[in-house]
């Protein structure tokens, strides 16, 4: 597995810190989790997006 280095705030991190303690699990599993929960809502506006702008073409070509 790659490692990947990141800054952020003394707060942020204790606050991460403290929900991983909460749920029993790493600090890196909990951010792993945050960044598919990210990349999969990204995902779901994206195709949101696009299928809305689909719509509007047909409509303009009709």
């Amino acid at each position: 597995m790659a490692r990947v280095l990141i800054s952020m705030p003394e707060r942020f991190l204790d606050e991460i810190d403290e929900v991983a303690e909460n749920e029993n699990r790493s600090r890196s599993e909990l951010i792993r989790e945050a960044l598919r929960t990210y990349m999969g809502r990204s995902r779901v506006r994206s195709t949101a997006k696009a299928t809305a702008n689909a719509s509007a073409l047909e409509e303009l070509l009709e």
